[in-house]
């Protein structure tokens, strides 16, 4: 196998810096073709000093100027602009393996574009799939892309079956003898905390987050569940597997990444410590194991491995993403609209924790029967995408 060639679309975030580590370990093996970011643009022309990368993509002549202001000599990649040059730069024919790892709706085009281009898709961004899940597995399908999961626990759920999704097997076909598919989660900062004295977290109780080191709207999202929802979402659509055969359980250690349950009463696990580089060496090197980095899982010092059910009391995201689910793509789209803005609404003090999910609530009842349609475009997705979230700014508006 020659040098593959990446594209990091969000190489800032921790997933893209992340990806840079991994594949610096291996410099004959891989090269940097392309990086993009939207805010940290000084580092971005740090990486893309170091990694001799070809092009970079930034958001508009602002971030342009602050991009040749911070660079830091030697001769300039091509400088792209705005969303459409995001998307487009996947159709590079240069570009072998495309990291999705932009945070948000934003992601979709970019993410939607490598898979029409039929790349080998790392998709570390949620909304693909919780927003346009039918739309970007048929472009999977349809343009013979290769897709790999990078969250850990749909890697960890690809390493356990016995043969991989996407090209493996069509749409609404999952893998053969599979009982349920079983997510793990670590339950979040909040596990524990008595249910009256969640109304008045602060968003920096709401960021520690136990065992990983995650962007401050993922941390959140993890404390509320709701990123768990948005991950049984995902491995609806990744692995064609109905609601009532995705659980989720709480794991405080988040060692078991997750697990699949066979109908011969076997259950398969993936363990590791947790460090996102394991997951995103493995989509890397795929299929062949290639080092990640990360220290060896040492279980007789851990001593023990714990798990419990959630408490949906505790985290009404969790059933709300799971009514969504059953609901309907358009409700999906709501769902994740609507927790963005109102998880913005928490960290700048616009609400609180505890109303982040009745915003999601009250989104879902507003927009009634559009929770049940299945958009069958990206424009139709980014209509819906676009009108939650006014509505959401108003719920949020007069909340508090």
């Amino acid at each position: 196998m020659g040098i593959q060639r990446l594209y990091i679309l969000g190489s800032t975030g921790s997933i893209g810096v992340n990806t840079l580590d991994v594949a610096a370990r291996h410099p004959g093996r891989f090269e940097i073709y392309a990086l993009s970011a939207y805010s940290r643009i000084e580092q971005l022309a740090r990486q893309a000093c170091t990694t001799r990368a070809r092009v970079v993509i930034v958001p508009d002549d602002a971030a342009r100027g602050r991009f040749l202001a911070a660079w830091p000599g030697g001769p300039l990649p091509e400088i792209r602009q705005g969303a459409q040059a995001l998307a487009e730069t996947a159709a590079d024919l240069e570009v072998d393996i495309v990291m999705a790892a932009i945070v948000g709706a934003a992601g979709l085009p970019g993410a939607l574009a490598a898979a029409r281009a039929g790349k080998r898709v790392l998709l570390a961004n949620k909304e693909a799939l919780v927003a346009a899940g039918a739309l970007f597995m048929q472009a999977v399908h349809e343009n013979g892309a290769e897709l790999l999961p990078i969250d850990s626990e749909h890697n960890a759920i690809f390493q356990c079956l016995p043969r991989p999704p996407g090209r493996a097997g069509a749409p609404g076909d999952p893998a053969p003898g599979v009982r349920r598919l079983l997510l793990t989660a670590s339950g979040g900062p909040f596990r524990q905390t008595a249910l009256d004295r969640l109304d008045s977290v602060t968003p920096d109780q709401a960021c520690a987050h136990p065992t990983w080191q995650m962007g401050r709207k993922i941390s959140v999202d993890s404390a509320t569940m709701l990123n768990k929802g948005l991950e049984v979402i995902e491995a609806h659509w990744l692995f064609a597997m109905p609601a009532e055969r995705i659980d989720v359980l709480i794991h405080p250690q988040s060692m078991v990444h997750s697990m699949v349950e066979y109908e011969d009463g076997s259950v398969l696990a993936q363990l590791g410590q947790p460090d996102m580089r394991t997951p995103i060496a493995y989509g890397l090197g795929f299929p062949e194991r290639i080092d990640s980095g990360v220290g060896l899982l040492d279980l007789a010092r851990l001593g023990h491995l714990d798990f419990e059910e959630p408490d949906l009391r505790r985290f009404p995201c969790l059933r709300l993403s799971f009514e969504a689910l059953g609901a309907g793509q358009g409700a999906c789209i709501v769902l994740n609209a609507a927790n963005e803005i109102a998880v913005d609404g928490f960290l700048h003090g616009r609400i609180r924790y505890t109303q982040i999910p009745d915003v999601i609530g009250r989104c879902l009842d507003d927009f009634g029967t559009q929770t049940t349609s299945h958009p069958g475009s990206l424009d139709d997705i980014m209509g819906l995408d676009a009108r939650t979230r006014s509505v959401a700014t108003q719920f949020c508006a007069t909340s508090r």
